[in-house]
């Protein structure tokens, strides 16, 4: 079998269309409100594969991994998959340390919801009042709000 002397088509530009697209199909996918089993390793599969395209471009960040990171771990909590959710989690921190609050109160964010996950309200407040004080200083209004927002959900989750 001869081997392929490379792709007909730009490789660049299709880890650009890729990456993007990719999550936005999950983005859909988690919104969805009813999902089969098939649906859910659809889910998993495409956001894998959008960090995958981000990995590969040249213009590639910390702020696309975080986010990335973020998709992935808030994908596991909805999925109830606590381990995982908490891996992403920290991967989403890592990538986030150095970056604007927004990221950073979404790092503690999904930190917060994985915590809720494996019912360790503790770590869950915890993460929960980093990530409000990362939210205050968030500059955009938009941006805070939604990020408030989220944490609201999350607060209203955590009491009994």
């Amino acid at each position: 079998m001869a081997r392929s002397s490379g792709p007909q088509f730009d490789v660049a530009a299709a880890h650009e269309y890729f990456a993007a697209d990719c999550f936005n199909k999950a983005w859909d996918l988690l919104e969805k409100p009813t999902r089969t089993p098939e649906d859910e390793r659809l889910l998993v599969a495409l956001n894998q594969a959008s960090i995958y395209h981000w990995l590969n471009r040249p213009d590639c960040e910390p702020k696309n991994l975080s986010v990335g990171y973020w998709q992935a771990s808030r994908i596991h909590a909805v999925l109830r998959n606590a381990a995982e959710a908490r891996r992403y989690a920290e991967v989403c921190l890592s990538c986030s340390h150095d970056l604007p609050p927004f990221f950073l109160g979404y790092a503690h964010e999904a930190l917060a919801r994985a915590a809720l996950v494996r019912n360790d309200a503790a770590t869950a407040a915890d993460h929960l009042a980093t990530a409000t004080k990362h939210a205050a200083l968030i500059g955009r209004q938009d941006d805070r709000e939604l990020l408030i927002k989220d944490l609201d959900e999350l607060k209203s989750a955590a009491s009994p």
